[in-house]
């Protein structure tokens, strides 16, 4: 059995880290064997009770990555999210954008004040209809030099395996995104520096729409022919709508616009793809996201993308397909044969 020693807590129960990492699913539990693995001391803020419990007392999460076995000299969980940010200098949010609200909802106006707070979330916040970044500027009035976005192409799944994996980390702060990025750095993970924290972030939301619509196509028996077709087409859409809600130099064909999309599209990790392929093969909506066990974050993205796009007017027909499936009952035999008449 794992020991149980911690990292040195301060006298307010706090532990003296060098990162925070709040949320609980596979890509938090994938990071934090990332920073461990690097040496790094890591205060796990985690929600949710029994997977709290369990990390807490046997160094590995319940339900996801469950072959992870952390070092407990240099993991400490927590279930306060205000001790949990204030131990660490750099906090990392990787929670379902859907639920992030929830997660900081202990949290002071001034707790995150002079922190550099990443964001590990692909998607878009419900009712407010923006991205993390944005999200943190609004509410918790954050610089925007102080935020940093990690973004892939990246599974969980490949991540914790050791497979060579390339991240990205954008800020306007170049010099703080490196020095986030030098904490993962390893023999499989490569990094990559970004400005465009922004657009790297929409573009992370999008793809997950993508990857429903080249589900729905799989599970309608398209071919890889069109499905080639249908993400080449979206990179552009993508590429139309990131420019529109930030117009910077950029080139789409980087990884974290188009690898993140097509890893997204084709691979087997891909909780969006299997979302839509279910939908494809005659699963209701609600039928598919009960089947789910992990948050596939292009259900609600789809959503608020849609009412975001009613005021910019990008032409994005993929995404508008795919929200009409989701959203409307619209029939995705026939808004798919639809969609294929518009492809290029």
């Amino acid at each position: 059995m794992p020991g149980t020693a911690f990292a040195e807590l301060n006298k307010d129960g706090s532990a003296n880290s060098d990162v925070t990492i709040v949320g609980s699913g596979s890509w938090a539990t994938a990071m934090a064997m990332v920073l461990t693995a690097n040496g790094h001391r890591v205060t796990w803020y985690i929600d949710r009770p029994d997977i709290y419990r369990h990390v807490r007392r046997y160094g590995r999460n319940p339900l996801y990555l469950s072959t992870i076995e952390f070092d407990q000299a240099l993991i400490n969980p927590s279930d306060n999210i205000r001790s949990a940010v204030k131990s660490s200098e750099v906090i990392i949010l990787v929670t379902p954008a859907a639920y992030l609200k929830a997660a900081l909802e202990g949290l002071e106006d001034d707790d995150l004040e002079g922190k550099t707070v990443c964001s590990g979330i692909k998607g878009i916040i419900p009712v407010d209809n923006c991205v993390t970044g944005e999200y943190l500027i609004r509410r918790y009035r954050i610089a925007e030099e102080k935020i940093v976005i990690i973004t892939g192409p990246s599974h969980a799944e490949e991540v914790s395996a050791e497979k060579l994996t390339y991240l990205t980390f954008a800020s306007r702060d170049s010099e703080r995104a490196a020095v986030v990025a030098s904490l993962f750095s390893n023999r499989w993970i490569r990094t990559l520096i970004s400005e465009d924290f922004i657009g790297t972030e929409y573009a992370a939301v999008m793809k997950n729409i993508y990857a429903i619509a080249a589900g729905i196509a799989s599970g309608l028996a398209y071919g890889d022919n069109f499905i080639a077709v249908l993400l080449a087409n979206a990179a552009g859409e993508m590429n139309r709508f990131v420019s529109t809600i930030s117009p910077l130099k950029r080139e789409i064909t980087e990884s974290p616009y188009l690898g993140d999309l097509l890893v997204t599209g084709y691979s087997q990790f891909s909780r969006n793809r299997n979302l839509g392929f279910m939908i494809g093969k005659g699963y209701s909506v609600k039928n598919a996201l009960m089947e789910m066990n992990q948050v596939a974050e292009g259900y609600f993205a789809s959503s608020c993308i849609h009412e975001v796009n009613e005021k910019l007017k990008a032409d994005i027909p993929i995404a508008e397909t795919v929200y009409r499936i989701l959203y409307t009952t619209a029939n995705p035999v026939h808004e798919m044969k639809s969609l294929s008449k518009k492809l290029k």
